[in-house]
């Protein structure tokens, strides 16, 4: 039977269609949470309720996930930001994804150690961690709160214990003999009287005594709230973290998904050069909504490029959950995805040709390319008559020959047990009219060995440079990984309309405008766009160790009826069907016109949720 119903197709425009959904959609005017934890959730509720802006409550719920998803995201991580400031009336992005080592070079890493790859994981793919100071120039910038405040929260829970989730125990177990072998302090942490059980309570007690020091460093520095953020700042990337990451990484030799061990090679100095930088997002309008995402230094343009060539067809005649809206839908990603394999990389050293990439002219073009028919090939174009420069064919060869090791990429493209998961993400409004969407992620507990004086580990994003500096997003030291990380933000007629996004890599960009085109043509609310069966590709290059493609494969969510995965074969797709409730961990707010707020979260891991008054 087909999850469509009548009341789906041709619904009038401003009432959703009638259907069963998970949870109701939150309706309220004070403001509303929604993250991928219920305690993050709540804790940025709880901010709210006690007078805090959307920006204090984000940055309170972002550190305490740190906490209750550490399999998911940890303080070495990374973490972009896309806010609306109600004060000035303008969208940013804070980057918080943080560079290359000065010592992580191609000369390095391919003539000097004999890798052909950036490792999934271990030291060596370890970028300055940039989470810490996304969240601390957000709160300067426009939060009220203190650092003590904000971080009160997330030391409770690593002092006294959070539950933990049961895919937090698979993860560990995925890695439990690297652990017990190889990363003996990372097994201290994380296998300490058995390891966590599931839904059972877990402290982290080094990483409570980390930000317990960071918070009495800022208030001895004195002075205003500024002030002592400045001086956390310091603390975490000039003071006793940097100078504790900086030991680990020239001392520790880890095991990494290369089969050998070796050093990492950020530096003190490579902290204290770094700061989370804040710049104007990219923007795309499509039927009166203009849709902002983080720059080409992430993977977000590929979302604005697939609306760009979905505008072209009548999706408002197409089932949400029919064979056609899939197909098509996967088509121009596709198309989007092969262009940021060819053409995205760090602004500050690539010249991307967006404007071209992003124009109503190009996207008419590769449209044509589009057929009833799936494509097998992979397809970037030519913009402003650049030549592509990718190797697909050794992307497929990899995806064949080469299994993932443990810990390696997203926990989502994970191969060894560890079950389900992916990022973290959060989204907040307050009564203001404030908005945050912010993708927390890396620094996973799987990524690399713990530090045992600091009770965190540093992330891997590395891993997605190519040892080619020659290429868009080829390994230059200072430059930033092409990020999967991908938070996103609507305007609707010009006004702050909604702020939403998902963990999962690649499937970031893939799911995030499956539910943004349900809601503006199908006039679904946020928490039956999320709840639908929703799908993915794997048709493009990964961003993530091993750097495989599979082409033609698409992956439908297990809810959608047979005669879907019947049709879509026979166009030509090689799709499979999935798990029940397996696609996608979207949240998402949105302010109304009438001034009513809304908020939706994902069911699927039974974690996620939204809440408001």
């Amino acid at each position: 039977m087909s999850v469509a119903t009548p009341e789906m197709i041709g619904f009038p425009a401003k009432e959703p269609p009638r259907m069963f959904t998970t949870r109701p959609e939150i309706i309220g005017t004070f403001g509303a949470v929604a993250s991928t934890h219920w305690l993050a959730s709540q804790v940025g509720m709880a901010v709210l309720e006690r007078g805090g802006n959307a920006f204090d409550a984000a940055v309170a719920a972002g550190f305490t996930l740190q906490i209750v998803e550490p399999h998911l995201n940890g303080p070495g991580g990374d973490c972009p930001i896309i806010l609306h400031s109600a004060r000035t009336g303008r969208q940013e992005v804070i980057c918080g994804q943080g560079p290359a080592p000065s010592g992580l070079t191609v000369g390095y890493l391919r003539d000097h150690l004999g890798l052909d790859l950036v490792p999934g994981t271990g030291l060596l793919a370890t970028p300055v961690p940039g989470a810490f100071d996304a969240w601390m120039v957000m709160l300067r910038d426009h939060g009220s709160w203190t650092v003590r405040d904000v971080l009160a929260y997330a030391i409770g829970y690593a002092r006294h214990g959070a539950p933990m989730v049961p895919r937090i125990r698979a993860t560990i177990e995925s890695v439990r003999p690297l652990f017990e072998a190889e990363w003996k302090t990372s097994a201290a942490l994380w296998l300490r009287d058995g390891g966590p059980e599931p839904n059972g309570v877990y402290a982290n007690p080094t990483l409570a005594d980390t930000y317990e020091r960071v918070v009495r460093e800022a208030e001895a520095a004195g002075g205003d709230r500024v002030r002592q953020i400045e001086a956390a700042r310091t603390a975490w990337y000039r003071g006793f973290v940097a100078e504790a990451i900086a030991r680990f990484a020239a001392t520790t030799e880890a095991m990494d998904t290369s089969g050998r061990r070796h050093r990492g090679v950020l530096n003190g100095g490579d902290l204290a050069r770094w700061s989370a930088t804040v710049e104007a997002p990219l923007t795309l309008d499509y039927r009166g909504h203009t849709v902002l995402k983080c720059g080409p230094w992430s993977q977000g343009p590929a979302m604005l490029q697939t609306l760009a060539l979905m505008a072209g067809f009548d999706v408002d005649a197409m089932d949400p959950v029919g064979a056609e809206f899939i197909h098509h839908v996967v088509e121009a990603q596709k198309l989007a995805f092969a262009d940021r394999e060819a053409f995205y990389g760090d602004p500050d050293f690539v010249d991307v040709p967006m404007r071209t990439l992003l124009s109503k002219a190009y996207n008419d073009a590769r449209r044509a390319l589009i057929g009833p028919e799936a494509s097998m090939d992979f397809r970037p174009g030519s913009p402003d008559g650049r030549a592509p420069r990718t190797d697909y064919a050794a992307a497929i060869r990899r995806a064949q020959e080469l299994a993932a090791a443990a810990g390696s990429g997203e926990p989502t493209v994970s191969r060894l047990g560890a079950a389900g998961g992916d990022t973290c993400h959060v989204d907040v409004i307050d009564a203001a009219g404030n908005m945050v969407s912010a993708t927390p992620s890396a620094g996973w507990l799987q990524s690399s060995p713990a530090i045992p004086e600091l009770g965190f580990c540093l992330g891997s994003r590395c891993q997605m440079f190519w040892l080619d500096e020659t290429l868009p997003n080829g390994l230059q030291p200072g430059k930033r990984p092409r990020t999967t990380l991908s938070p996103s933000m609507v305007l609707r007629d010009g006004k702050p309309w909604m702020s939403f996004g998902t963990p999962g890599g690649e499937q970031q960009d893939q799911w995030q405008p499956i539910m943004l085109l349900r809601m503006i043509h199908h006039g679904m609310n946020i928490q039956q766009a999320i709840d639908l069966p929703s799908f993915h590709s794997e048709h493009w290059i990964s961003s993530f160790w091993p750097r495989g493609a599979k082409p033609g494969k698409v992956v439908i969510e297990g809810r959608y009826a047979p005669e879907v995965l019947q049709e879509l074969n026979a166009r030509g797709h090689l799709a499979e069907m999935g798990g029940e409730w397996s696609e996608g961990r979207l949240t998402g707010v949105r302010r109304e016109a009438d001034g009513t707020i809304r908020a939706g979260a994902n069911p699927r891991g039974m974690q996620g949720y939204a809440v408001g008054r």
